[in-house]
Parts: C-alpha cells; sequence; structure tokens
C-alpha cells in the first residue's frame, strides 16, 4: 500500500513540473530542473524560508486558479 501511495505522490509531483511548464522551458534538460529544484530546497533553508513558502504558495493557487478558468473557459465554447 505504501509503496502505491509513494508511486501516485511521484507522478503527482511529475505533473507539477510539467504544468509548471519547465519541461518545456528547459527543453526537457533534467539536469536543469534538478538544479532549480536543488536551489529551491536551498532557500527554503534559508532564514526568509516562511516568506518564500507563502509566496510560492500564494503563486501556486493563483496558477491553479488560472488553469480551472482556462479549462472551464475552453469547457464553455460552442
Amino acid at each position: 500500500m505504501k509503496r502505491r501511495e509513494r508511486t501516485r505522490q511521484l507522478i503527482e509531483l511529475g505533473g507539477l513540473v510539467a504544468k509548471a511548464g519547465l519541461i518545456e522551458a528547459t527543453e526537457d534538460d533534467r539536469a536543469v530542473i534538478f538544479g532549480a529544484l536543488v536551489d529551491i530546497a536551498a532557500r527554503l533553508r534559508s532564514d526568509d524560508a516562511a516568506q518564500l513558502i507563502l509566496l510560492w504558495r500564494r503563486r501556486g493557487q493563483r496558477a491553479f486558479t488560472d488553469m480551472g478558468q482556462a479549462k472551464r473557459d475552453i469547457e464553455a465554447r460552442p
């Protein structure tokens, strides 16, 4: 059961990488994507981690909302 949960988590996280546009933006350069994620992790160990989390959470929520609205707009077209 834990293995399935872990697999699902990894698939969902990969989906976030794709939704964020990182695959296209880096031309699928996994070293660049990994380097960016390492940089994020380092920033989260800094003194301003709480501010970064708040900022990134707001941006993420806004992006999810915008994507949902775009999807609804497309579905509403005749």
